[in-house]
């Protein structure tokens, strides 16, 4: 009685359809064997729906989730929302997590286990023949993995907040995503210890992830954040470069053109897998699909993006395994547009038609869209050993991501800032956005960090975008002693208010959002010794640095 009535509120709180019912049968921990012998505990929720219900369907369709992360908690609470809605669901820990046999190693066994898993819904007597899939983040990673490889009774898959692409996340830019990474390793091993050593260390502020964080050579982090040595970590500091064997069979957007299953996808603007998702949606609609695509003002594993994802996801799901389309949009890209004056639009397409306009750096910390004019370089120190913080944007922790005041950063020395003068109008920028960036360093080995702001009427600096890039020898020839550096940020979609201004920051990194570059192009995990050095940011004719922003018109 207790969970009906909590499924229920949770329905209303959700905004969610009216549930088919309110009777739901869960059988808990089957063991299903995969082709190595390895068991795989598995939770179904059957629902019971009167059989004149649905008299042209022989039975309800099925929802899968493969997850590391447990059969309990909220993906509980989600089952039985689904299940409540008509689907079976079956959750299923991955190998080597909650019960489920074998070691984990993420990514690398998705794939076959997921096909296995698959065969085993194929030989129940409730299956219908039809499934979707639906999950977030590493959730995302199992449906990618078997997306194109297990045949017409895939009917529907709902990606949220995650990507096919899994390596580009973790070496954004060419440089190594430390807080991400590392952040995520400790919540694996976390989720061994007790219930109560984990409140512990979360009360006290989680000192020995920030210490690993902060420690060097890399390949140490592992221990001192957790106590143990993390296989994976390891692996993914050792295998960094562009192409490495180790990540052939732990990525899977190489197929993404077969996938013939309606996909939806939910992601926000401060989320740390968006660029590589909007590249997935760039494929499947190269290959002729139409993914559907909600970003909203979310951050990943956000309480509002995880209840847009439900909300989002089952309709998806009622509409392509139930035949239900009540509800679901008829556009198929839905954004919010930040700012004042934005709010949620519906598009044919992302990125819309934009005027893609430079908007070029000055001396003086000036920033706009009049050609350069001859002027001496600014500069500025940087050195690893006091690396220039990260603050907020795209994170794994939801409570520190996002838009925040960026003034405290914006004040040190190693920060150089280009700021617009007040809009005469608003100004709506819509896509993808790039820089360019004309350096001179006194090392060859340096990173390229470039966040978009907008400074309000009270001198606020709030983040909007960015990017970073890993600059070296091999990747960035120098012509002359001038390297031109070209940054990929986060793609966006704001509207910057009149009488506001816009503020480019340039500086050498983002630590420990991104792994600090010691400046000797040492090898990423065993790196220790550290070299500061003076760079310099040109803005003249010749080296006209700019930032490109995708401005959107519209009646």
């Amino acid at each position: 009685m207790i969970t009906r009535l909590v499924v229920g509120v949770a329905g209303r709180l959700l905004r969610l359809p009216r549930a088919r019912t309110q009777r739901v049968t869960v059988t808990r921990n089957i063991r299903v064997r995969v082709r190595d012998g390895v068991p795989l505990l598995t939770d179904h929720y059957a629902p019971d729906l009167p059989t004149h219900d649905a008299p042209d369907l022989p039975a309800a369709p099925t929802v899968l989730i493969r997850t590391p992360y447990g059969r309990g908690g909220p993906i509980r609470l989600l089952a039985r929302l689904f299940a409540a809605h008509g689907f079976h669901v079956v959750v299923q820990s991955c190998r080597g997590t909650f019960g489920s046999g074998g070691t984990f190693e993420p990514l690398a066994h998705e794939r076959a286990d997921g096909l296995d898993t698959v065969d085993w819904l194929r030989r129940q007597p409730w299956y219908a023949g039809r499934f979707g899939m639906f999950g977030a983040s590493y959730q995302g990673f199992t449906q990618w993995a078997v997306a194109a490889h297990v045949g017409d009774d895939l009917r529907a898959m709902v990606a949220v907040v995650t990507t096919a692409a899994t390596r580009d996340s973790t070496y954004a830019g060419g440089a190594f995503s430390l807080d991400t990474v590392l952040t995520w390793a400790e919540l694996i091993e976390a989720q061994t210890v007790s219930w109560l050593a984990r409140q512990l260390e979360l009360k006290r502020g989680q000192p020995r992830l920030l210490a690993g964080l902060a420690h060097l050579p890399l390949a140490e982090a592992d221990r001192i954040a957790t106590g143990g040595t993390i296989r994976f970590f390891q692996e993914w500091l050792r295998h960094h470069t562009p192409g490495a064997n180790y990540w052939q069979s732990r990525v899977f957007d190489a197929h993404l053109d077969r996938v013939r299953a309606p996909v939806a996808m939910v992601t926000g603007w401060h989320d740390i897998f968006l660029p590589a998702q909007l590249a997935d949606y760039a494929a499947l609609r190269a290959a002729g699909g139409r993914p559907y695509l909600t970003i909203g003002p979310w951050t990943h594993g956000g309480p509002r993006l995880l209840g847009a994802s439900v909300r989002e996801g089952l309709l998806w799901l009622r509409a392509h395994l139930a035949g239900e389309h009540s509800g679901l949009r008829a556009a198929p890209v839905r954004i919010h547009v930040g700012g004042a004056g934005g709010g949620w639009r519906d598009l044919p397409a992302w990125p819309p038609p934009a005027a893609r306009t430079a908007w070029h750096l000055h001396p003086g910390g000036g920033l706009a869209t009049r050609a350069p004019r001859p002027s001496r370089a600014d500069g500025f120190w940087y050195d690893p050993s006091d690396p220039t913080p990260s603050l907020g944007g795209p994170l794994l922790v939801a409570q520190r991501a996002g838009r925040v005041d960026n003034r405290p950063v914006e004040r040190r020395p190693d920060v150089l800032t280009y700021t617009s003068a007040p809009l005469a109008e608003p100004l709506e920028v819509i896509g993808p956005v790039t820089a360019e960036v004309h350096l001179r360093s006194a090392l060859s080995y340096l990173d390229v960090f470039l966040r978009l702001c907008e400074v309000d009427r009270r001198g606020r600096s709030w983040n909007v975008c960015d990017g970073l890039v890993r600059v070296s020898p091999d990747r960035f020839p120098a012509e002359g002693d001038v390297v031109r550096v070209p940054v990929s940020m986060w793609p966006v979609a704001y509207r910057f208010a009149r009488g506001h201004r816009l503020r480019l920051q340039v500086c050498g990194g983002a630590h420990p959002r991104y792994a600090r570059n010691p400046g000797t192009g040492e090898p990423l995990g065993t790196a220790v010794a550290l070299r500061a050095g003076y760079r310099e940011v040109l803005h003249d004719p010749a080296h006209p640095s700019a930032v490109f922003l995708p401005v959107h018109y519209h009646s």
